[in-house]
């Protein structure tokens, strides 16, 4: 059997796609080159975003401005956040393993859509291109990621109009992708597949894909109006027009909140697809699994408001608020103890897919229980504003969605390119990685705690030893990064060869040969009804190939 780098790849139109590297730089409708591409694009920006997080951790360690100026700092702050969002993780987990997993789980050829597949992909190169290389011509944007007015609209127009149209080409992509995913799994399923049978991957991607089609155009069209705002001078959200700065944040965090779930359920299904590989057991508890991803669905729509007890809510909708944010930690922690209970007994292969996920399991509990906290009023009226809520955040978003993403890559790269990661020094990444991050981010709490502003340059003396300590951990963080990119591209040329399935995993993917061919399968897709069957009796694990005969089968 041919790899997929051997062979071409013919479009409906009838021309031929490009052999071998050169496909990865082409309008491919290759659902796994388009996914390999938002990998590797995603993986460029976030060094970019990395070497602006190290910026700032030097700036701040000494109190004053004395690495870059003020302005300059707000212009770093503000690309670091957006590039490490939108152009970071909500790409690769969402559609990087969702374009390269979705369809091989769904037993079909390619997305629903190609050609708006791959026209998602090509929105982000020229929307992340646009927001850097502002800051070279125009000067970038200086308000944060969160582009609040007055701010937004009284800093120099230019950078932040820049912004705001980058920022809807990105969401236009992930649009275009949530449409894909749902009308996949939903409509592309292999006859005989139901929907309980489905990896919980692919429940984690149609959750996030309604949180994204519902929130996004939210978003797009509070966007749209700040930009009349700063252009046409209109006032929608300018009070010295009469407009209200507090319907913005209204808007902003409906999409921005649900942002926070399209970062991390997909990292919540990919865990649960690796875990049950390398510990030799069942999934535990699958239909909870589900149903808790439809519950965050729902109850995330439901709690942006929490972000806002001190814009002058009224205490009916705090009240509101604080129990419906309280309750979505309910969903959660039934993942959780079904991740542990998946752990427990099992035969763990603690390689470096494992340490991971289990740095995920453990980051993003505290990350939860900060969260929980957050959800008080009273208690996030203290520390609003502070790096606490600084220290939150990179918990769930990093210590969730980029520990599952290097768990992710180590766990699939033999699928990808046919070759073996190095071990040693996957585990050297995990360790640095793991050490690094909870050095730079747990320290942070308490600096939060005792009243450190967050988003400035400048702060009292009394905090310095502890920000040194939280740069020292920063840095440890960026040297992490050596190892990895040394393992991947050594490793691409002179690892280990993997066999189709070095894993011994029962998911469909696995199914067939690393890389996988074009067309996925060389037969017909296989149906698998029982993708966490370890351990269970060999009879009772369904993989078989569908009926040649069936008019139905033939329709792929």
């Amino acid at each position: 059997m041919t790899t997929a780098s051997q062979q071409t790849h013919q479009s409906s139109s009838g021309s031929l796609q490009p052999k071998g590297w050169l496909k990865y730089f082409s309008f491919s409708l290759d659902h796994k080159v388009i996914g390999l591409q938002y990998l590797v694009c995603g993986f460029i920006f976030y060094l970019i975003g990395g070497s602006l997080a190290s910026a700032i951790r030097i700036e701040l360690s000494s109190p004053m401005s004395d690495f870059m100026a003020r302005d300059t700092y707000n212009q770093v702050l503000t690309l670091h956040g957006t590039i490490m969002i939108f152009l970071w993780i909500v790409p690769v987990v969402n559609g990087a393993f969702g374009n390269y997993l979705i369809p091989f789980y769904v037993g079909a050829r390619d997305m629903a859509f190609p050609r708006l597949n791959a026209v998602a992909f090509w929105l982000i190169p020229p929307a992340g291109l646009m927001l850097i290389t502002s800051y070279f011509i125009t000067g970038a944007a200086e308000s944060g990621w969160t582009a609040y007015p007055p701010l937004s609209i009284t800093t120099p127009a230019a950078g932040q109009i820049i912004w705001i149209l980058s920022v809807l080409l990105l969401g236009g992509s992930s649009i275009f992708g949530g449409i894909n995913f749902i009308a996949t799994i939903l409509k592309l399923r292999r006859p005989g597949l139901k929907l309980m049978q489905l990896p919980m991957y692919c429940w984690a991607m149609l959750g996030t894909s309604i949180l994204v089609v519902l929130s996004t155009p939210v978003l797009a069209g509070t966007l749209i109006l700040l930009s009349f705002d700063i252009v046409a001078h209109t006032g929608f959200f300018n009070p010295t027009l009469g407009g209200n700065v507090i319907v913005y944040q209204h808007l902003f965090w409906f999409y921005s909140h649900p942002a926070v779930y399209i970062m991390v359920l997909p990292a919540f299904g990919l865990v649960s697809e690796i875990l049950p590989v390398h510990c030799r057991k069942p999934l535990f508890g699958y239909s909870t699994m589900v149903y808790s991803i439809m519950a965050i669905v729902f109850l995330g729509l439901i709690v942006w408001a929490h972000h806002m007890f001190t814009s002058g809510t009224p205490p009916w909708m705090r009240l509101f608020f604080t129990i419906a944010t309280s309750f979505i930690a309910v969903p959660t922690g039934i993942k959780f103890f079904n991740w542990v209970a998946t752990l427990w007994g099992g035969r763990i292969s603690l390689n470096s897919a494992v340490l991971f996920s289990c740095g995920f399991i453990a980051n993003f509990v505290l990350g939860g229980i900060t969260g929980v906290a957050l959800a008080q009023v009273p208690f996030d009226i203290h520390v609003h504003d502070t790096y606490f809520v600084v220290a939150h955040f990179h918990y769930i978003v990093y210590g969730g969605s980029v520990f599952v993403i290097f768990s992710s890559i180590y766990h699939w790269y033999p699928k990808f390119t046919g070759r073996m990661l190095n071990e040693d020094l996957g585990r050297l990444h995990f360790l640095l990685t793991f050490l690094g991050f909870n050095l730079c981010f747990a320290p942070q709490h308490w600096l939060g705690l005792n009243g450190m502003p967050r988003r400035v340059a400048e702060y009292d003396p009394q905090f310095t030893f502890i920000n040194q300590l939280s740069s020292i951990g920063a840095l440890i963080m960026a040297l992490s990064t050596l190892p990895f990119l040394w393992n991947v591209i050594q490793s691409a040329f002179k690892g280990a060869i993997a066999g189709d399935n070095p894993w011994e995993a029962l998911t469909p993917e696995w199914l067939t040969t690393s890389p996988p061919p074009v067309e996925n399968w060389t037969g017909m897709a296989p149906l698998v009804k029982e993708p966490y069957g370890y351990g269970i009796k060999e009879e009772s694990i369904q993989i078989q190939s569908p009926d040649i005969s069936d008019p139905e089968n033939n329709k792929q």
